[in-house]
C-alpha cells in the first residue's frame, strides 16, 4: 500500500495566504518551517497561483524533509460569493499539476489531491463537469506513474467514492469534520481501518453559514479554561486523540496563530474532557453554500 509521506500530525493550511500581504505571508512560512511544520497544504487555484508563489519564493531551496501538498479539481475565477469554478475534467486535473509544479518549482508533488465536490459546502459540478471519478483517477495515476506527482489523495467525497478510490492507491482523504461536525464518522474509519491519513479541512468550523466555530462552544471553552489553554487548541487537541490516522493542516496568516495552533500538540485531554466533547458531535451532513476560498 502507497502511504502518506512521513510528517508531524499538525502542518499547515496555506489557503490565507493570498489574503495576507507577500511580507506576512513569507514570516508566517518560515516561522511554520522554524516550528517542525513539514507538511503544507496549497493548490494552484489558490490566488491564482499566488499562495505557490509565495511558499517558492519564502522556502526555496525547500527543506529535504518538508512535504507539500496540493489539490486540484477546480480553477480561480475571482467571482463573488465563491471565487471559484469546477475544473474537473481530466485535462484540467493534468494542467492544474502542470501549474503546480511550476508555480512552486517542483521536479514532482509530493501528494495532490483530486478535489471532487460531491459534499458541501460550496460549488457543485455540473453540466460536462460532472466527470466520473475512475476517469478522474485513470489521470491522476498516469500523473503517478510519469513521476509528477508522489501519490495520490481525494477530498470532498463520501464514503462511497473512498471506496471506489481505494485500488488507486490514495493515501489521505480531505473532508470537513471537527469535534462540532462528525457528519464524515464512517469515513474517517474506512480511512483508520485501510491505513490512510485523515486531513479534515474546517477543523475548527467556519464562519460561513451552517458552520458553528468550535471555539464559541461552551463545552469546549470551559475544557479550555480548565486547562488555560485556547478553544481552538481543545478543538485541534480532540482531533489528534480521536483518530491516530489524523493529520491536521490549520490555516492561518498569523504568526500567532500559527503558534498557537502547533501548541495543541502538547495539549493531553483527560478521559473526561474526551467524553464531553465526543458527546458534542453532529452526524448530520453540512448544507452546501458559500464555502471558505477554495477548500
Amino acid at each position: 500500500m502507497t502511504t502518506f509521506p512521513t510528517v508531524d500530525r499538525i502542518g499547515y493550511g496555506a489557503m490565507q495566504l493570498f489574503d495576507a500581504t507577500p511580507q506576512d505571508a513569507a514570516g508566517v512560512l518560515r516561522r511554520a518551517v522554524e516550528l517542525g511544520v513539514n507538511h503544507i497544504d496549497t493548490a494552484s487555484f489558490y490566488g491564482p497561483g499566488e499562495v505557490n508563489r509565495r511558499i517558492r519564493a519564502a522556502l526555496a531551496p525547500y527543506p529535504d524533509d518538508l512535504v507539500i501538498v496540493s489539490k486540484v479539481g477546480a480553477r480561480y475565477t475571482g467571482g463573488e460569493p465563491i471565487p471559484l469554478a469546477a475544473a474537473q475534467k481530466p485535462a484540467e486535473l493534468r494542467a492544474a499539476v502542470e501549474d503546480d509544479l511550476r508555480q512552486l518549482g517542483l521536479d514532482r508533488v509530493p501528494v495532490v489531491n483530486l478535489r471532487r465536490m460531491d459534499l458541501g459546502p460550496g460549488i457543485a459540478a455540473e453540466g460536462d463537469q460532472s466527470v466520473d471519478v475512475d476517469d478522474q483517477l485513470a489521470e491522476m495515476i498516469a500523473l503517478r506513474d510519469e513521476g509528477k506527482i508522489g501519490a495520490i489523495g481525494i477530498s470532498a467525497v463520501p464514503l462511497d467514492v473512498v471506496r471506489r478510490a481505494l485500488p488507486a492507491g490514495i493515501v489521505c482523504v480531505q473532508n470537513a469534520y471537527s469535534v462540532l461536525d462528525r457528519s464524515q464518522e464512517a469515513t474517517l474509519d474506512l480511512c483508520r481501518s485501510e491505513g490512510i491519513a485523515w486531513v479534515p479541512y474546517f477543523p475548527l468550523g467556519s464562519s460561513f453559514p451552517g458552520f458553528a466555530k468550535v471555539a464559541d462552544q461552551p463545552v469546549v471553552a470551559e475544557i479550555a479554561g480548565a486547562l488555560g489553554v485556547t478553544g481552538a487548541q481543545v478543538g485541534l487537541a480532540w482531533l489528534l486523540a480521536h483518530a491516530p490516522n489524523t493529520l491536521l493542516i490549520p490555516g492561518t496568516r498569523s504568526v500567532g496563530h500559527l503558534e498557537e495552533n502547533l501548541g495543541a500538540a502538547h495539549v493531553t485531554l483527560d478521559a473526561e474532557a474526551l467524553e464531553k466533547l465526543d458527546a458534542l458531535g453532529t452526524t448530520e451532513a453540512q448544507p452546501h453554500g458559500v464555502e471558505a476560498f477554495g477548500r
